[in-house]
């Protein structure tokens, strides 16, 4: 599992940080570090949720499915 969310993390925390930055730039703030916090926190609530992805898909393919 730990693979999977490590690989789902990649995933989910570029498309959250890139984002985040592009909400930032729209409001015009092009300070360097506002763009690089925004960034910052797209990675930083990546984890939680690739976590969350991860352990779901998992489960997921672990039981065995009743249509089969």
């Amino acid at each position: 599992m730990l693979r999977l969310s490590a690989v789902l993390y990649i995933l989910v925390a570029s498309a959250l940080g890139g984002a985040a930055v592009t909400a930032v730039l729209a409001m015009r703030m092009l300070e360097a570090w506002q763009i690089a916090g925004a960034f910052a926190a797209g990675c930083v609530l990546a984890l939680p949720i690739s976590a969350i992805l991860g352990r779901k898909i998992y489960n997921a393919m672990k039981t065995p499915s009743a249509t089969a």
